[in-house]
């Protein structure tokens, strides 16, 4: 392992084993990658079709890794140039395990074209046969006289020799002077020109390529490229040096078996090279790898290579799927290329985060004591949390906890609360004006488009928008509604780190940005075709955060949003507490309010009752949402005091829901027959349901009240009518509860029918998220195996009780209690049958539901108590609906004997 020079000159603590591991843990699939796609180089160079001077066959000897900035790209691209050297000196990780090529020789040739390193494209091609010299071992004449030719002419008065003995190349020795000199000396001699190499270049070129053109006897040698007079008949400028590659290519390719060696070029920091607007160093570049089939390239920079979009036709030389198809492709993990696959699929392979573990692990072996991590485990979770994979973000940490610890402060988890600026400052350095207010505006929310990305941030193009969702900390899930995201790391740096940039953005910027994207957010919502309730879910999702975290001052479409969620009672989570104030306290701003309400709406079918009443409430008392939403946390505390058996206190609510008016009322009016219908006042109920019409669901009140009589014919019509309006209406939580009401009062009269029933029912709940409907359906199956012994109905109903009670819905309690006693009643087993009439009472003593009590004795054919029925007012004699009651459990009891 190397040493870390930045940590160890971060303490004067000797004791302090510094150890760089470098931001490497988990590039196994990477390693893996490169094995797979060198493996297939070589198959196709064995292959004796290929052919090096072939310029129209498509190319499959490029690879490239991209990902964001910092995630490690560089210390990969050392590590593969170590691996591929296999020098022995542990320069593979141990995880890679050992590489076999076949016996070919590996040249590994790393060029760094980052601006800081100050490579320009001269000494790109002057480091690749720099590399060759000394793997060579002898003159490529044929490139070697062609750079000759260029060298003097671009820089006369400087020798090539003297350049690469005092020059940044001269870490590779002085092999390639000696080469040249000794091509030029074979050229001379087989030309037979008299005095020195050094003055004689301009005529050897002229000799040269008259001696090609004539295929005289001397040069046979190189009069196997076709392409050399060519060359060297043309002006040596820059350009031409950008062909000569194909030379050094060509020299390779005669090379005896034994000296043969396969180049393999390591291009970092290749978004350096330019933009997608000044192409021409990569233009230069791209021929270099065109042009040397027999090479393989290995590509690392932030972004993806655009080589295979045929867009680019025109700005370089050889671009799309046909000239390279392996990077048309978007970018997915590495998967090893398939058999049936064409040359270079799936070569663009982006560079992913590391795992928690691999953090932690990272973390552990960064810095060590005496053989010990110095990061305690407590911060390194922490730290590993907070990193979102990123290693940049890890070494950054890093740093930070030296920096503490030199202060004489023990770091503790707390202390890395905070993101680090130095984030900002890597991801905006390449991005333009443009992009970089983009950025900050998609910063604002969850997820984005183009169009939406582009309104975000008061643009008129969406060029700016376009660019930037090809960087690789621009995130795409292709099934979501709005297929971009920021990485969570970028994006939390982004707003809450202090960013030192020229162009930072003030808090007026950041506020008229959310402006823009809350009423981009609105307008794409109301622009819909139709009701689509995924966007208006995902709008809600966004414009919440957005109203709420910048307090805008105006709702706007929210509130109409608000009610269209709200209308369909399919209750996904739409809004989890908004910053700075904990659940139902500290409501400052109607948004507060509205995502407060909306929250206690949707956690309503997870937690108790009580816990939405005290929400709602909070939210009534504070005050702050419009007049016109204030019907909603009105009726749904209402309706929460109805599920607990708080009748005044709903009654009163609902009440006060109807004579509001607006857009609750109706389901206020159906809420008091409810609650006359609980209470046993059944001719009230029927009344009220009749005068409801679909508005306020008539059809299922009605069914509400046939069931407990016993007619559940009529009931299970009421339902069906109820269903069929709610999929006309294109209301699905509607739809799921009224079906899931007939699949119940169906499995009391036919169990074989109800299967069907209830298996509807289910389809129906899928992506909903209805508690208590779904404790109906649960219920159902209940009713419909009742009777039988090996069903388990007890033990279920026990759990059915229990789920009941915890969600505060007396409701399904007593449901499923009533169900319980049916199936007693069936079996005949009296004693379980008396304790579930006990069950009932219990209930029924708060006030309501004293009706299924009654249902019970008539299941059972037992006498009720004296006075035990002055509370329910039956539709029709009592003794009626005992006949159908008792008929019921006589029909299940010759169901189930005709099966045995």
């Amino acid at each position: 392992m190397g040493r870390d020079l930045r940590a160890l000159f971060s303490t004067n603590d000797a004791g302090v084993g510094v150890e760089a591991v470098e931001a490497f843990t988990n590039r196994q699939q990477q390693w893996a990658a490169v094995q797979a796609a060198l493996a297939a180089h070589l198959r196709r160079l064995a292959d004796p079709a290929f052919d090096v001077e072939d310029l129209e066959a498509p190319r499959g000897h490029v690879l490239v890794f991209h990902g964001v900035g910092g995630i490690g790209k560089t210390t990969l691209s050392r590590k593969l140039e170590s691996a591929l050297a296999d020098r022995g000196d542990g320069g593979r990780p141990v995880q890679w395990g050992e590489a076999a090529w076949d016996g070919a020789r590996l040249v590994p040739v790393r060029i760094d074209l980052a601006r800081a390193a100050g490579t320009d494209f001269e000494r790109l091609v002057l480091t690749l046969r720099l590399a060759l010299a000394a793997a060579v071992g002898r003159p490529l004449p044929a490139f070697d006289l062609a750079l000759r030719r260029y060298w003097e002419h671009q820089h006369p008065g400087q020798p090539l020799e003297e350049y690469l003995r005092r020059g940044a190349l001269a870490r590779f020795g002085q092999a390639l002077p000696q080469q040249i000199s000794a091509a030029l000396g074979d050229a001379a001699q087989a030309l037979a020109l008299p005095g020195t190499v050094g003055g004689l270049i301009g005529q050897m070129t002229t000799s040269l390529v008259t001696a090609l053109r004539e295929r005289r006897q001397t040069v046979r040698a190189l009069a196997g490229c076709r392409r050399l007079a060519d060359l060297l008949e043309a002006e040596p400028d820059l350009d031409a040096l950008s062909f000569y590659p194909h030379l050094l290519a060509w020299e390779l390719a005669q090379l005896p078996a034994d000296k043969r060696v396969v180049p393999v070029v390591l291009l970092d920091t290749f978004e350096d090279v330019g933009d997608r607007t000044h192409r021409d160093l990569e233009r230069l570049i791209q021929r270099v790898v065109w042009l040397m089939p027999n090479a393989f390239f290995i590509v690392t920079g932030r972004s993806r290579l655009q080589w295979g979009e045929a867009s680019l036709h025109g700005q370089l030389d050889w671009a799309g799927p046909t000239a390279w198809p392996g990077l048309a492709a978007h970018s997915l993990p590495h998967q090893p290329d398939r058999p049936d696959s064409g040359p270079g699929w799936g070569r663009q392979v982006l560079i992913g985060d590391f795992s928690p573990e691999d953090c932690e692990e990272y973390l552990a072996r960064r810095l060590a004591h005496n053989g010990a991590p110095l990061i305690p485990a407590p911060v390194r979770r922490v730290i590993a949390d907070r990193s979102h994979g990123l290693p940049l973000y890890l070494d950054l940490a890093v740093m930070r906890f030296l920096e503490l610890r030199r202060t004489g402060h023990t770091p503790a988890p707390a202390d890395f609360g905070d993101d680090f600026p130095a984030l900002i400052a890597r991801t905006l350095s390449d991005l333009s004006a443009g992009e970089r207010t983009v950025l900050r505006s998609v910063s604002l929310l969850d997820a984005f488009d183009l169009d939406l990305a582009t309104r975000a941030a008061g643009l008129e193009q969406q060029a700016a928008a376009q660019r930037l969702i090809e960087r690789p900390f621009v995130l795409e899930n292709p099934f979501g509604l709005w297929p971009f995201h920021l990485h969570a790391l970028i994006r939390s740096t982004l707003r809450s780190a202090d960013d030192h940039s020229d162009d930072r953005w003030t808090t007026g910027d950041w506020q008229r940005a959310a402006g823009r994207a809350f009423a981009a957010l609105g307008d794409t919502w109301r622009a819909a075709p139709g009701p689509e309730r995924r966007l208006l879910v995902d709008c809600l999702r966004q414009g919440l955060a957005l109203a709420s975290e910048f307090r805008l001052e105006e709702l706007g479409w929210l509130s109409e949003a608000a009610w269209a969620y709200v209308d369909d009672s399919v209750w996904e989570p739409v809004a989890p507490p908004a910053p700075g104030h904990q659940t139902g306290s500290g409501l400052e701003t109607a948004a507060d309010a509205l995502v407060e309400t909306l929250s206690a709406l949707a956690r309503r079918q997870h937690e108790h009752r009580e816990a939405t009443i005290s929400r709602l409430t909070a939210v009534i008392e504070a005050g702050l949402l419009p007049e016109q939403l204030m019907a909603m946390p009105l009726y749904y505390l209402a309706k929460a005091h109805r599920d607990l058996g708080h009748r005044d206190a709903s009654l009163a609510g609902m009440r006060q829901v109807a004579h509001l008016g607006g857009r609750r009322a109706p389901a206020a009016r159906r809420g008091i027959a409810h609650l006359a219908r609980i209470a046993g006042d059944f001719p009230t109920a029927l009344e009220a349901a009749r005068q409801l019409g679909w508005e306020g669901r008539g059809h299922r009140v009605e069914g509400d009240v046939w069931w407990p009589h016993g007619d559940l014919g009529r009931a299970a019509a009421a339902y069906r009518a109820a269903r069929a309006e709610a999929e006309e209406h294109d209301v699905a939580g509607e739809r799921a509860t009224c079906q899931a009401q007939r699949a119940l009062v169906l499995s009391f009269a036919d169990p074989a029918a109800a299967a069907d029933e209830i298996d509807l029912a289910e389809a129906l709940l899928q992506g909903l998220d209805l508690r208590a409907t779904a404790l109906t359906v649960r219920t159902a199956t209940l009713a419909r195996d009742a009777g039988r012994g090996e069903a388990g109905v007890d033990d279920r109903a026990q759990v059915l009780r229990t789920e009941a009670r915890l969600a505060g819905v007396t409701a399904a309690e007593a449901t499923v209690e009533l169900v319980l006693a049916f199936h007693h009643a069936i079996r005949d087993d009296q004693q379980q049958l008396t304790d579930s009439i006990q069950h009932l009472n219990a209930i029924a003593s708060q006030g309501d539901y004293a009706s299924y009590a009654d249902i019970a004795h008539f299941m059972a054919n037992r006498p009720q108590p004296a006075g035990s029925s002055a509370s329910t007012r039956w539709i029709g004699p009592p003794d009626q609906v005992h006949t159908r009651w008792r008929d019921l459990v006589t029909a299940r009891r010759s169901y189930l004997d005709a099966r045995r």
